[in-house]
C-alpha cells in the first residue's frame, strides 16, 4: 500500500507553467514547444499527493519542452489526493537511513488509518478506470496517435496495470508501489524502470523477479525492450521528491527524469 519513504519529500522549486484545464477532469496541461509534436502525448501518474504538490506539474513541464509533446497530469483522485500536503515529512533520504520502528508506528497511525477512507475510495480498480476515462477523452477530441505513461510512486504502480492495456505505446515506471510480477508479464509495450538503490516498498529479489519477467518477455517478443537502472545513495520516492539537502539525491532525481525524457524520444519519437 505505502510506507514511511511514501510521505517523506521536498517541494521543488520554481513554478508551474502549465494550466489545470476543467474540461478534461481537472487535469495538469503542460504544452508542447511550437515546433513540437503534434500527435505525441505523456500523461504522469501521480504519487499518493496528487496534483497540490507542485513537483509532478514541474515536471511535466520540462518532459513537454524536451520531449517536445504535449504532457497531461490527470487528477488521479478526483478530489482529495490520498495523503494531503501536510502529511509530507522533510527527512533525510540517503540509502544509509532506514525508517525506525517508531518511525513505522508514527507512519500508520499518523498517516495509514486517517487515510484509510481515501485508500479504498481511490483502490487501484477505480483509479484504472478514471485514466482509461481519461485516455478515451484524450482520443476523442484531440490528434494524439501515440501515448506514454510515466509513473511514481502510486502512479508508477497504476502505469505498470496501464502498461497492459491498447491505452499507451511506451511507459516509464519510477519506484512503484507494491505490484505483482503477473502484472509485469501482462504488460504489452517497451518499458524503462528507475529504482532506488534502497527501496522499503519493493525488495531487491522483486526487482531482480520483474527483470527477469521482462528479459523473458523480450525474449519472445523483441519488440518489448526494456531497461532497468539503479539510483546508488537513494531511497524511494527520490524521481518524485527530492531531498533538496543532498546533492547527490538532486542529481539523481535529474538523471531519473533525463532517463524518462530519453525513453520517450526513443519509444515514441523514433
Amino acid at each position: 500500500m505505502s510506507c514511511p519513504k511514501c510521505v517523506e519529500g521536498y517541494v521543488l522549486p520554481g513554478q508551474p507553467t502549465g494550466t489545470i484545464q476543467p474540461e478534461y477532469q481537472g487535469a495538469y496541461f503542460a504544452p508542447r514547444p511550437e515546433n513540437g509534436q503534434k500527435d505525441v502525448a505523456v500523461i504522469l501518474l501521480t504519487d499518493a499527493f496528487g496534483l497540490p504538490l507542485k513537483n509532478c506539474k514541474l515536471m511535466a513541464d520540462k518532459i513537454a519542452a524536451q520531449v517536445g509533446c504535449d504532457v497531461w497530469v490527470p487528477d488521479l483522485f478526483q478530489g482529495p489526493p490520498i495523503l494531503p500536503l501536510s502529511a509530507m515529512s522533510a527527512m533525510p533520504d540517503r540509502a544509509d537511513q532506514r525508517p525506525t520502528i517508531l518511525e513505522w508506528v508514527s507512519f500508520i497511525f499518523g498517516n495509514i488509518f486517517p487515510a484509510l477512507p481515501r485508500f479504498i475510495r481511490n483502490r487501484g480498480s477505480v483509479v484504472d478506470a478514471r485514466i482509461a476515462s481519461f485516455v478515451a477523452l484524450l482520443k476523442e477530441t484531440k490528434p494524439y496517435e501515440k501515448f506514454g505513461a510515466v509513473g511514481y510512486c502510486f502512479g508508477g504502480t497504476a502505469a505498470i496495470r496501464l502498461a497492459s492495456t491498447n491505452l499507451i505505446n511506451s511507459v516509464v515506471v519510477c519506484h512503484p508501489g507494491a505490484f505483482s510480477i503477473s502484472a509485469v508479464q501482462a504488460m504489452g509495450v517497451p518499458s524503462s524502470w528507475a529504482w532506488p538503490e534502497v527501496d522499503v516498498a519493493v525488495s531487491p529479489q522483486k526487482i531482480l523477479d520483474t527483470e527477469a519477467a521482462l528479459a523473458s518477455k523480450k525474449a519472445t517478443n523483441p519488440s518489448l525492450e526494456y531497461e532497468s537502472k539503479e539510483y546508488p545513495g537513494t531511497q524511494h520516492g527520490f524521481a518524485a521528491r527530492p531531498n533538496l539537502n543532498y546533492p547527490e539525491i538532486v542529481e539523481a532525481h535529474e538523471k531519473a527524469l533525463e532517463q524518462t525524457i530519453s525513453w520517450f524520444k526513443k519509444t515514441l519519437l523514433g
